[in-house]
């Protein structure tokens, strides 16, 4: 009987990929531009950044807002 992967929750847990972070990574640079920010906004982005700013998407589309008033 296996009992060691049974007990040790850590060795049968799955594992991070990075496709599946660039993926997130990806639908989150979408989100953004479809609050109202520019496309070029994004791409310089970090990914820290990205994740702040979906936290408050009302507060991303104001000053999206505000922004293209100014231009």
């Amino acid at each position: 009987m296996a009992t060691s992967t049974f007990r040790n929750k850590n060795k049968v847990r799955p594992k991070k990929q990075g496709a599946a972070k660039r993926r997130r990574c990806l639908v989150q640079r979408r989100r953004l531009v479809s609050l109202g920010m520019s496309e070029e906004a994004v791409e310089k982005l970090q990914v820290h950044e990205l994740r702040a700013l979906l936290k408050r998407p009302k507060e991303v589309q104001k000053k999206a807002a505000q922004a293209q008033a100014e231009a």
